[in-house]
């Protein structure tokens, strides 16, 4: 009988400590600029899509949002507009990261918005590259 008494405290316990795992604050990307061989932007306000595939800018971008530390946030279930859903791709066109910036602080990233604990999101960048 203790062991079903731990059991029904121990495992709630867990699942919650679980949970509030995910609420600290993390870097949501952590890739190395070198494999990324492309980035595809889509800029849902003019329905542009672009690839960016200059070594440059994808270093400016890539180790602009590896500085980047977010504090995940609400649930973005139902939220529907973005502004640039961003796609990472390696050398071989296979997806590593996806994500979605709403602004200089703040993605939507697994079904959930994530907002800037330090550095701010190169946004200026990204509008300047895709109204290109």
């Amino acid at each position: 009988m203790n062991t079903r008494k731990w059991l029904v405290i121990a495992v709630p316990f867990l699942l919650l400590l679980a949970f509030a795992w995910t609420y600290i604050p993390q870097k949501v990307v952590s890739i190395e600029p070198a494999n990324v061989s492309k980035i595809a932007v889509f800029d849902e306000n003019s329905m542009k899509l672009m690839e960016i595939t200059k070594k440059k800018d994808i270093n400016h971008l890539v180790d602009n949002l590896n500085k980047v530390t977010l504090q995940k946030g609400t649930p973005s279930i139902g939220y529907i507009k973005f502004s640039y859903r961003t796609v990472f791709f390696d050398d071989e066109g296979k997806e590593i990261k996806d994500l979605t910036i709403n602004s200089r602080d703040t993605i939507k990233y697994k079904g959930f918005f994530y907002r800037s604990e330090d550095h701010l999101i190169d946004y200026d960048y990204i509008e300047e590259l895709v109204s290109k």
